[in-house]
Order: C-alpha cells, then structure tokens, then sequence
C-alpha cells in the first residue's frame, strides 16, 4: 500500500513509526489531552502496541484503519484516526493534540487532511465523529469545518467507570469546500 502523507501550512499527517512511541506518549498520556477521549492514560508500553498496530494495519492490502502521525516539524504532536466504516461509503474519524499545542487552530488543519484523505484519497462520501458533550473545543473545530450536529447517542460510552454520551457530528463529500482555508493545495 502506498504511505499516507498529506500536508498542510503546518502539520503533517503520517504513518505512525517505530520512533514516535515517546512523542505519542506525550499526547495519551496526557491526562489533560485524554481528557475527553473514550480512555484513561496510556502508558509507553500500550503507546507502543499502538504504533505497532498502526504500522501492521498499515500493511494491509484492504486497508479501512488509518492510525497516523500528526506531526508539526517533523515530530509527533497528536494522533488521528480515520476508520471506514462497514459500509465502505463512510468512516468515523478521531483525533488528539498535545495539550501545550491546543488554541493555535492546529486541530481546524488536522481535520481538513483527514477529509482531504477521506474524501480525495478514499473517494468516501461521508465522514463522521463523535464527542464528549463536553468537549467543545472540538464541537467548534467540527463545526468550522462544515459538519453538521447529527445528534447524541445517550450511554454510548462506558469509561472512567461510567456511562458517557457522544455527540455525532458529519459532513458529506458534495458538503466538504476542497478550497476552504483547511486545504492548502
């Protein structure tokens, strides 16, 4: 399979390496960066499992998950996940930052390469994330890149031992403005 890489004015999306173990680690291990994510604190060893699932997934001929880098000159800085969904029109989308890097508007450009993947790349017609009612630092990056609130699932996690909602949000292909300030061509 050929390499992920799309770039934008100042992040790189990327494969996951062997070598991004310690960088990663300072993202999920960051209480404060996993905060509103589905799990409590990684820690090296599981951050490791992690890049060596990315880079085996990476392999695959029929690919439907992407694990990659986010990188800011040259070094991991936050993690994105595109995953297709069953029905191959569609895939849920995720994604972190070190917290020392939050409000410089990186995560606007980290959603656009994940659609620029998605939809240039994969050819989907529609991607979708969900998260945490609480979180509205990405509520509003979802929202100025053009997705739509679908909705709340109630219960729909179970973490840090209770129930959390999610809040759905999407945006379809003919939705996506390819020319908007999140793509840099």
């Amino acid at each position: 399979m050929r390499p992920v890489e799309f770039s934008s004015d100042r992040l790189t999306l990327r494969e996951l390496r062997p070598t991004d173990v310690d960088d990663l680690l300072r993202v999920y291990g960051d209480p404060e960066a996993v905060r509103h994510l589905s799990f409590t604190p990684r820690t090296r060893e599981q951050c490791a499992a992690i890049i060596e699932a990315a880079v085996a997934d990476a392999e695959q001929e029929d690919r439907s998950v992407y694990m990659l880098a986010v990188a800011h000159e040259d070094r991991l800085v936050g993690s994105a996940r595109l995953g297709v969904d069953e029905r191959p029109h569609s895939a849920q989308i995720g994604f972190a930052l070190r917290s020392d890097m939050w409000g410089q508007g990186l995560g606007d450009e980290l959603v656009g390469l994940l659609f620029r993947l998605g939809f240039e790349d994969l050819g989907l017609k529609r991607i979708w994330g969900a998260r945490s009612p609480e979180n509205h630092a990405s509520e509003r990056v979802m929202l100025r890149a053009g997705m739509v609130e679908e909705g709340r699932i109630r219960r729909h996690l179970w973490t840090r031992d209770a129930w959390r909602d999610s809040i759905v949000h999407s945006i379809l292909d003919d939705e996506w403005a390819p020319n908007s300030p999140t793509r840099k061509v």
